[in-house]
């Protein structure tokens, strides 16, 4: 598997989201370049990205001088202006870009990002809200990690319901339909992938689970 190191980004414009993601990819280990018209905001990440080029981002010229083919990923994130985003998206997917990833401005936005080859759209403020949201109205889930448009991981603590039970009495796979994937027990401080089926179920343990959305809503929900 390669190392971070051996990893290249190109990230064209350095706005808020442009920087933030740019700056923890070099914290990453990863060599990042950045694109945007402003100097100033080139300044600000210099020193912490591998390299910093004052330009603009739909311009074909400057683009083909970019290693476009050699990066892992392209990233593109250009404000609100919807035709710009797209300029350089058509560009970079004829230059040879492996990966793209488009931050978005509206579901109609990311549509024709796709079409163009977008492999990828995001949209930041949404994506945060739902994980603020759903932190606040489930206090008892700690993580979830999307692994697939169908299914997600999820670290959720020991429903009341199920302490004292062993897995196989529990039997989340049949009355919810998730599978378990390990079992942290935090005041020890040990973790178990693939616990045996008479395993109990005790407070301050943490259950790390795969399933689908409706599946781990039921596991959420349970008291």
């Amino acid at each position: 598997m390669p190392s971070t190191s051996s990893k290249r980004f190109i990230m064209l414009g350095m706005g808020s989201f442009g920087s933030a993601l740019a700056s923890q990819l070099a914290a990453n280990g990863c060599r990042v370049t950045g694109v945007d018209q402003r100097r100033d905001r080139l300044d600000a990440v210099k020193n912490t990205i591998h390299e910093a080029i004052i330009g603009d981002a739909t311009d074909r010229e400057l683009l083909e001088n970019l290693p476009i083919k050699d990066s892992t990923s392209v990233f593109i994130s250009l404000g609100e202006t919807i035709s710009r985003s797209l300029l350089a998206t058509l560009h970079v997917k004829e230059l040879g870009a492996r990966d793209v990833v488009v931050k978005g401005v509206t579901k109609e936005h990311g549509k024709i990002l796709s079409h163009l080859g977008a492999n990828r759209v995001v949209f930041p403020e949404e994506m945060v809200a739902k994980e603020l949201a759903d932190k606040s109205s489930w206090p008892n889930v700690l993580d979830f990690l999307p692994i697939d448009p169908e299914y997600s991981v999820v670290e959720i603590t020991v429903p009341e319901s199920l302490e004292g039970k062993t897995l196989a009495e529990a039997d989340l796979r049949s009355t919810v339909g998730v599978f378990v994937l390990g079992l942290r027990d935090v005041m020890q401080g040990r973790f178990q992938m693939f616990p045996e089926g008479r395993t109990k179920l005790i407070q301050d343990q943490i259950l790390l689970v795969i399933g689908r959305e409706e599946e781990l809503a039921r596991l959420r929900e349970m008291n």
